[in-house]
Parts: structure tokens; C-alpha cells; sequence
């Protein structure tokens, strides 16, 4: 007789695989008529836009462009020059390599930049790029939380509660991000516009009903160039608010969010003659998860106390646990230049890939910081100081859940000239997902021969004897065909915390 068993289907996403990729792009770039002959290349500077991510029978293919600025001083001229160009790039996985997967997450850093001069004309640019990918798979988590059975076939059951997070929803979109800045106050207007950083920050996220609300924002530097032929610097946040639709989303589910810039265009205000007004537009994609935490309950096991009873079961695996939070580490640092500096123009952080160490309960995050700071030397002649620092970030997670992580400098470089050479001071924040995984039993068919009911001939009546170390109250009823209220009633406790481990118990069979 096949039992009635309650069974429970819930929609989820899975991790589907994780890859990483390497890339090495070249390119050689002639000066454009316009600009003014190369003496000397002063920096390289290189943003990745990511444009596409596709998956195509598990092959995972992202393209974008490396946007290269190069600064230099020209050739018979004084101050500062750039030379702006683009890289196309492709990273291609392996056939299949993420199979199953419908949903695909990227993130392309340069691990290496250099442009060098083959010419006064021509320039030589080599980049080395990784590429972190996540593809996301659809699956049904199915169980059964209950069986019903008619009194007569005395069937007992144990069922469990199980803390589960669930990945309930992924959402993605594209948002174009459009403001004016203004320069900051008592700096002169710009003639042109050198080169730019761009830094998204989320800062909350909302859900209400179907909308997800995204609340942040976007750090901009730039360095320009004033009429006189001074280069200056200037910063501005510019916050920023969006709204993303989120068909069926759980009321009381938990965003985390992901923020890739795909363009920036920033051009000075043609209409402001004093050229204190720049332009901004910022090209962004936004992939959000919802995660939903529920209590769920499963049929874990059966037995009857008049028939015999056999069963079907099979693995579960759920997340039990999953925190995403930020961990901010403040870097107090001075970069030795080994001349008299007049003034620094701009200071940037690139963060590189987090290493994650552990040892038990205990998790090190580590990342280099790379600082590069461009500044006037007392001579008027633009030098540039550069150090990779090491960041660790220290917390405690539970062992044997996976960590990923990632770093980024979030807000301006605070940077000022001292007696050692430029002292710097800047945030570096460690976004952290940790979660954990395990695989609970559970019933999915069972059946019960009524036909013989079970023969208990010559079987003693009442066993005398004590729980194992390992047995749970539940094997010992199992093993002797009885039930807990059973032996609970014959050793007069009120409850499963009462039975004592050390001392024989009466263990009455239970006749149907």
C-alpha cells in the first residue's frame, strides 16, 4: 500500500559553476594628427566596460573594451597631454564548462597595463585581463514535509525543521545615469578634460511589491587642463536612484546587488563659457539576487509498529546559511618619491582580486591595493609614484561554508605632501557572500505491506536498556517496534530532554 506522502516543490537558482579567465590583448595606436607629438608617456590608465555575456550550450562568451587613456607630455610643448583609444576583447570558456546554466555573471579587472612609446607617433599598449565568471542554473527543490495514514497502520514519523535560504530571483538591467558637475570652488574653469574615474557604490536596496528601489553612488575624479595650460584636479558624488522590476518577488526577500559601469561620457558643458560645468553620463548594468530565508520542513523518516514499512530516500542539499556584508579596512600609507613635490594632481586605488585564507572559524581576506599618485615635481614636470599595498581584512565565518569576495576604494583618496613624500589615506571595502551547504535525508516513496502485519511472536514484552552514545530516542523505538510516548509513559518523563542517556530504561513493545 503506497503511503499518502505530502510532497513540496520550490523554484530556486544554484551556483552552476565557477571559472576564471585570462586574457592577453596588444594594440598599436597611432597619434592622431591633432594632437601634438609624444616626448615622454607620464601614466596609462585603463577602464573595462563589459558589453556582453552570453551562454550558448554552457560556453561562456563576454566581450567588452579596455578604454586606455594615456598621459604624456608633448613633444616642444609644456603641461600635460592624453591620447584615448580602445581595446576590444572576447573571453571564450571552455565547450561546456558551465552546463545547465541560464544565467551568467562576469567581472574583467586588469591585472596588468603598460603603454610604451615606439615613436613619437606610435605607441605599443599590453594588457593582461581576468575575467571572474558565476553561471547560475534553475532547480527544483523537491521533498516531502508529511505522510497521512489511517490510525490503524500505526505508523510513526519524524520530521525536521530546516533553516533554508533560498535564490529565489535574478534580475538584470541596463540604466543610463545622466548629471551636470560642477568643479570645485575657487579652481579655474576647464578648457579640456585629461582623464576620469568612475566608482558605483550601492547603498541600499528596497523591495517593495515588484519593484526593487537601488539607492547609491558615483564617485567621479577628474583632471583637467584651464586655459592658461594648468592642469587641475576635482571630485563630486553624485547620488543616484533606480527601480528594476521583479516579477513574483518574496515580500520579505534580500537583494544584493552588483554594479558594472558598460560607458561614461563626460564632456564640459558647451553652454557654461567659464567651463565649470561637466556633462556626465554613466552606462551601467545592474544584476540583482533575491534570497529568501524559510523554514522548511521534511519527512526524514517512517516506521509502523504493526506492518512492515519500506521506504525511498534521497539527498536534499540546502543553504543554511548565507551572509553578505561589507567590511571596511582604512589604509594610512606614504608613498616615497625621493624629490621636492610642488603639488599632487590626482591619486587613484585599483584593488586586485581577494585571496580568502582560512583556518576554522577564521577567514583572512587579502587584496593589494595599488596606489598611483601623478604629481608636479618643484620643476613644473608631472612624475608619477606608485606602490601596491597589502590589505587584510579579518572575520569569523562558520567553517565549511564557501567565501567569495571582492575590493574596491569606494571614495576619494585623501592625499596630502609631507616630509617622507606623499602621505595617502583611503577605505578599502571587502564585499563578502559566505554560504554553506548541506544534505539532509529525506523520504520520497514508501510503502506498507498491510497484508502481513508484523509477528512480534516470542518477542519480550519489556526490554531494560540504556540509549548509546550516538542513539537519538527515535532509534530506540525504532529498533524495538514501539513508540517514544510509549517510553516515556513506562518511565513516567515528561519529555524526550528528560530521558536520561547513563540509565537502563523500560522499553514496553507496543501492541497493535
Amino acid at each position: 500500500m503506497e503511503l499518502d506522502l505530502k510532497k513540496t516543490s520550490l523554484e530556486t537558482y544554484e551556483t552552476g559553476g565557477e571559472l576564471t579567465l585570462t586574457q592577453e590583448e596588444t594594440a598599436e595606436t597611432i597619434v592622431p594628427d591633432y594632437c601634438p607629438d609624444i616626448a615622454r608617456i607620464i601614466e596609462t590608465d585603463g577602464k573595462v566596460f563589459l558589453h556582453s555575456r552570453e551562454l550558448r550550450d554552457g560556453k561562456a562568451e563576454i566581450s567588452g573594451t579596455v578604454r586606455v587613456s594615456v598621459l604624456y607630455t608633448p613633444d616642444g610643448e609644456s603641461g600635460i597631454r592624453t591620447l584615448d583609444f580602445s581595446i576590444p576583447f572576447t573571453v571564450e570558456s571552455d565547450s561546456r564548462a558551465l552546463p545547465g546554466c541560464q544565467y551568467l555573471s562576469a567581472e574583467t579587472q586588469t591585472e596588468f597595463l603598460e603603454t610604451r612609446m615606439l615613436n613619437p607617433r606610435k605607441v605599443f599598449t599590453h594588457c593582461k585581463l581576468v575575467t571572474a565568471v558565476t553561471g547560475y542554473q534553475r532547480a527544483a527543490l523537491n521533498f516531502c514535509t508529511d505522510v497521512e495514514a489511517e490510525p490503524s497502520l500505526c505508523v510513526e514519523k519524524r520530521q525536521e525543521q530546516q533553516h533554508a535560504v533560498l535564490l529565489t530571483h535574478i534580475a538584470e538591467k541596463d540604466f543610463t545615469f545622466s548629471e551636470e558637475m560642477n568643479l570645485s570652488p575657487g579652481r579655474e574653469g576647464a578648457a579640456e578634460l585629461l582623464s576620469s574615474r568612475v566608482c558605483g557604490t550601492v547603498t541600499e536596496t528596497k523591495l517593495v511589491g515588484s519593484k526593487l528601489i537601488l539607492k547609491g553612488i558615483f564617485t567621479v575624479n577628474v583632471l583637467y587642463r584651464t586655459r592658461q595650460g594648468v592642469c587641475c584636479s576635482s571630485s563630486a558624488e553624485l547620488p543616484f536612484s533606480q527601480i528594476m522590476e521583479v516579477e513574483g518577488a518574496p515580500e520579505n526577500a534580500v537583494a544584493s546587488v552588483r554594479l558594472h559601469l558598460t560607458g561614461t561620457d563626460l564632456q564640459l558643458d558647451g553652454d557654461d563659457a567659464e567651463g565649470r560645468q561637466i556633462a556626465v553620463t554613466l552606462y551601467f548594468h545592474v544584476t540583482a539576487l533575491l534570497r529568501q530565508e524559510r523554514e522548511l520542513t521534511l519527512l526524514g523518516d517512517l516506521y509502523s509498529t504493526a506492518y512492515d514499512l519500506a521506504y525511498d530516500a534521497a539527498p536534499v542539499e540546502l543553504t543554511g546559511f548565507h551572509d553578505a556584508s561589507t567590511r571596511r579596512q582604512t589604509v594610512r600609507e606614504v608613498l616615497e618619491i625621493g624629490v621636492v613635490a610642488e603639488s599632487i594632481l590626482t591619486v587613484g586605488v585599483v584593488c586586485s582580486s581577494v585571496q580568502v585564507n582560512r583556518e576554522g572559524d577564521s577567514v583572512t581576506l587579502r587584496t593589494g591595493a595599488t596606489v598611483r599618485a601623478l604629481y608636479l615635481d618643484e620643476g613644473g614636470v608631472p612624475l608619477v609614484a606608485e606602490r601596491c599595498m597589502d590589505v587584510k581584512c579579518q572575520m569569523e565565518l562558520p567553517e565549511g561554508c564557501r567565501v567569495t569576495a571582492w575590493a574596491t576604494c569606494p571614495e576619494e583618496v585623501q592625499a596630502s605632501l609631507g616630509e617622507r613624500g606623499i602621505e595617502v589615506r583611503f577605505p578599502v571595502d571587502f564585499q563578502v557572500e559566505a554560504a554553506s551547504r548541506a544534505k539532509k535525508v529525506c523520504i520520497c516513496a514508501a510503502r506498507l505491506d498491510q497484508e502481513t502485519p508484523r509477528n512480534d511472536a516470542g518477542a519480550p514484552s519489556l526490554v531494560l536498556r540504556s540509549l548509546g552514545k550516538q542513539e537519538t530516542p527515535w532509534d530506540l523505538a525504532k529498533a524495538y517496534h514501539t513508540t517514544i510516548a510509549s517510553i516515556l509513559s513506562a518511565n513516567q518523563l515528561e519529555g524526550e530532554a528528560e530521558i536520561p542517556r547513563e540509565k537502563l530504561l523500560l522499553i514496553p513493545r507496543k501492541r497493535a
